[in-house]
């Protein structure tokens, strides 16, 4: 393909994350209201690696739900479409086969078909059993919230989830649709409650968590977090805390429950999962200030799986965020001895990697093998370390600021 041809071709590839238009309508006037809109933070798994969309210029693709029901409606705009033939082998995406290949059946493609579905937002009430409600000034505005627990064998709840689900491909990296027929998952649900403009009350959808029940030996189960979801509209008002105090709440009082785990979380909801994690560990005699100046220990990570089903990993990590909370780092010896402690934590798996190392260093010796065993210089691993431990102390801070702004209302 010659340079003029590919120049022409390029100006048919737009990005994929600024083609997606998303909305949660709650009502018609939504569909023309720019600020409804939100776009995804990535497109790679359903657009591919590259995040682009190739053979339209303006492209526009709308994806839109109702606030309720979750009824979904899919088009696409453009100015200009790349007509097929014109170069051979060269076609245009086809945008809405990708997508609809992720989306469950029954999605509209007329725009008049989807906003006729809004009305029945009227009749849609959340499935499950209500675990937590509560109230958020936004902006001198009141909103109230609620949390529900659900599972498949609550009426129209499979239909409505295999809706939800699909947000995650836009939102987590990663992601797969979980098996709704494997009765080990529990669904946490979180949804506003608003009135409509009759003065009804009316349930938009806000996010949702999924958990997965898992067997612990010898008749223990070990709740693990799977999957956590606010929608970008609803993000920033402190909203993941509050569906995370409801999981808790589930499973604390439940003797059977070993601990609770979260499957590899995403920086920002681990910071949610460390200020919970830490405003409840601060209720804890084993966390007072004169014994977290003090090494972790058996107290701090069994008082915390008792009272909270804190696992110890997590538990050492709320020990280090509320021992820095409590450090003067003006005082120069003290902030000293905050740092060696976490770094002697961080410096574990690193021995043990330089002591397996130096036994297979050993043991090609004793075999008259050559081979080199690249073991790092101790400097290396020194700075390393510090820019490990800079990164972590300053997520720590971001906790510790979250709990001080909390106290301070």
């Amino acid at each position: 393909m010659d340079e003029a041809v590919e120049a022409r071709l390029k100006a048919y590839v737009i990005d994929s994350n600024d083609a997606l238009e998303f909305k949660l309508a709650r009502s018609e006037e939504d569909l023309e209201n720019e600020e409804t809109s939100f776009s995804p933070e990535m497109s790679h798994q359903v657009f591919g690696d590259s995040e682009t969309i190739f053979g339209y210029k303006d492209l526009k693709v709308k994806l839109y739900y109702s606030a309720g029901w979750l009824e979904t409606y899919l088009g696409m705009t453009y100015s200009e479409k790349l007509q097929k033939g014109v170069y051979e082998g060269v076609e245009p995406d086809d945008v809405l086969g990708k997508m609809t290949d992720k989306l469950p059946p029954n999605v509209h493609d007329n725009l008049d078909s989807f906003v006729k579905t809004l009305v029945k937002d009227d009749n849609f009430r959340p499935a499950g059993e209500l675990l937590h409600s509560f109230s958020v000034n936004d902006n001198e505005q009141v909103r109230h919230f609620e949390v529900y627990k659900a599972d498949m064998s609550c009426k129209d709840f499979r239909e409505y989830h295999d809706r939800l689900q699909t947000f995650i491909l836009w939102y987590i990296d990663a992601a797969s649709f979980i098996d709704v027929d494997d009765d080990q998952w529990h669904y946490f649900n979180m949804y506003e409650k608003y009135a409509s403009a009759s003065g009804n009350p009316r349930y938009g959808t806000i996010g949702f968590a999924t958990v997965y029940q898992y067997y612990a030996y010898p008749h223990h189960t070990r709740p693990r977090i799977a999957q956590v979801l606010i929608l970008p509209p609803f993000q920033k008002m402190g909203l993941c805390a509050h569906l995370l105090k409801a999981i808790y709440r589930q499973y604390i009082g439940r003797n059977e429950v070993k601990d609770i785990t979260v499957e590899d979380p995403a920086v920002s909801f681990q910071r949610v999962r460390d200020y919970v994690d830490a405003m409840n560990c601060m209720t804890l005699p084993s966390f007072s200030r004169d014994l977290l100046m003090h090494n972790f220990n058996k107290e701090m990570a069994n008082e915390a799986r008792e009272k909270f089903k804190i696992n110890k990993r997590q538990a050492r990590r709320i020990y280090e965020i509320l021992r820095l909370k409590m450090t003067d780092l003006t005082n120069e010896q003290e902030y000293r001895e905050y740092r060696l402690a976490v770094k002697r934590r961080l410096n574990i798996p690193y021995k043990r990697e330089l002591h397996d190392l130096r036994k297979l260093e050993s043991a090609l010796r004793n075999l008259d093998k050559k081979g080199n065993v690249a073991i790092p210089p101790a400097e290396q691993r020194i700075q390393t370390l510090e820019k490990e431990y800079r990164a972590l102390e300053e997520d720590y801070k971001r906790v510790i600021r979250r709990i001080e702004e909390e106290s301070e209302q």
